[in-house]
């Protein structure tokens, strides 16, 4: 499967730093995301007062510049601009934007219910800043100081475990790790990043927890659920699993948003490609070497496939990341790795990442999560028809050898 797109000169060159750090149609969307989440933290988004919080107020502000300044009609109010965000694709908005910033559905908002999304999230806390430490990744280089000084590699492997598999917990649940061994050298950093979940997800005195992605779900008006994570409102209403009662377990713990976007689904997109690729026979070890790469896939022969996965809504900010994967533990081919459903999402996601690489980066393959499985396949298939051959060829020579016609 080609990564890569379009190789047209134009096309093919990577898009400058400085388009993305100084241009006002960026900074403004990054503006807007920010103030979104704050909103959404602070307060129910269909729910204002003045004074609006200054990051939101900020985002109303130079929204309405753009607007004028292009003899647009502003939002007149938080409460417009918001809807706006809900229901207006961002390459309707009256901004420039660099190429391939904003596919053609794009929007900060989720349209249903009204919450930020991914593509928000990925905007307010990728979108470049110099100044800035991405929180999920200051995170993950602590827990592996922390699992290093102790020699524990184990240790790093449980903690990626524990934030995939269990991004929500009771308190007494939370308590209860603080006497896993093999967790003790990350159980401080553990308490500091399960934060205490809102009275806003309630519905009834209880809680509920997505049964596909294990993430605490929003009540929705219309009394539905709410899953923060695109894949599965892509694949229809979320089905409730865990239903805790707050009078029963107390207040649930769930982890900070930027690692459950960032480690937590991702993570999951990775346990899925384990599944698979341990379903053809394969081995699968996770995050070797201290998380040198998600997956290294060992085939029957001995060859090793390095693997990282990258849950990523906009191709863009994930070429800007790209960068080669690390050579130790050693292998024999590198590949990032993208789920499918973010490429069927979003038209020109492989040759918008190609466009967007660094030059460091230029030889890396991008491949959806379906067209890795399938290579394996192909692999194995050429790995099965090549040992038949050389079986067949050295049962001939022992017939020639014996005196016999060879078949």
């Amino acid at each position: 499967m080609t990564a890569f797109g379009s190789t047209e000169a134009d096309d093919s060159l990577p898009l400058p730093t400085e388009q993305w750090a100084a241009h006002e149609g960026v900074l403004l969307l990054r503006t807007l995301a920010q103030g979104l989440l704050l909103l959404q933290d602070a307060t129910d988004l269909e729910a204002f007062t003045l004074p609006y919080p200054v990051e939101a107020q900020r985002a109303l502000d130079r929204t309405v510049l753009a607007c004028l300044v292009r003899g647009e009609d502003p939002p007149a109010s938080l409460a417009e601009l918001i809807e706006r965000c809900r229901t207006v694709p961002l390459v309707q908005w009256p901004i420039d934007l660099p190429p391939d910033a904003a596919g053609p559905h794009d929007l900060l908002l989720d349209p249903a219910s009204g919450r930020p999304g991914d593509l928000c999230h990925e905007w307010a806390e990728r979108c470049p800043d110099n100044a800035a430490r991405f929180r999920d990744r200051v995170v993950v280089d602590t827990a592996l100081k922390l699992c290093r000084e102790y020699g524990e590699e184990e240790a790093y492997t449980e903690f990626r475990r524990l934030l995939v598999r269990r991004p929500v917990l009771t308190a007494a649940e939370l308590s209860a790790l603080g006497g896993d061994l093999i967790l003790e050298p990350v159980y401080e950093l553990v308490l500091r990043i399960y934060q205490e979940v809102p009275d806003s997800y309630l519905r009834n005195g209880r809680y509920a927890v997505c049964k596909r992605c294990l993430t605490l779900l929003a009540p929705v008006r219309d009394g539905s659920w709410w899953c923060e994570r695109d894949r599965c409102r892509r694949l229809g209403p979320a089905p409730v699993g865990r239903r805790p009662e707050k009078a029963a377990t107390g207040r649930l713990y769930q982890l900070e948003r930027p690692l459950r976007q960032f480690v937590t689904g991702p993570g999951r997109a990775e346990a899925d490609l384990e599944r698979d690729l341990l379903a053809l026979g394969l081995d699968v070890r996770m995050w070797p070497g201290y998380d040198a790469y998600d997956l290294l896939v060992t085939f029957p022969d001995g060859h090793r496939w390095a693997v990282d996965v990258k849950d990523w809504a906009h191709p863009v900010f994930l070429g800007r990341s790209a960068r080669p994967v690390p050579s130790d533990p050693p292998h024999d081919a590198s590949f990032w790795v993208v789920p499918q459903h973010r490429v069927a999402a979003r038209p020109g996601y492989l040759a918008a990442f190609g466009r967007s690489r660094p030059a460091r980066a230029a030889a890396l393959p991008l491949l959806t999560d379906r067209a890795l499985v399938s290579r394996a396949q192909a692999r194995l298939r050429a790995l099965g028809a090549h040992r038949a051959c050389g079986r067949a060829d050295t049962a001939g020579h022992r017939t020639f050898q014996d005196g016999a016609p060879h078949a």
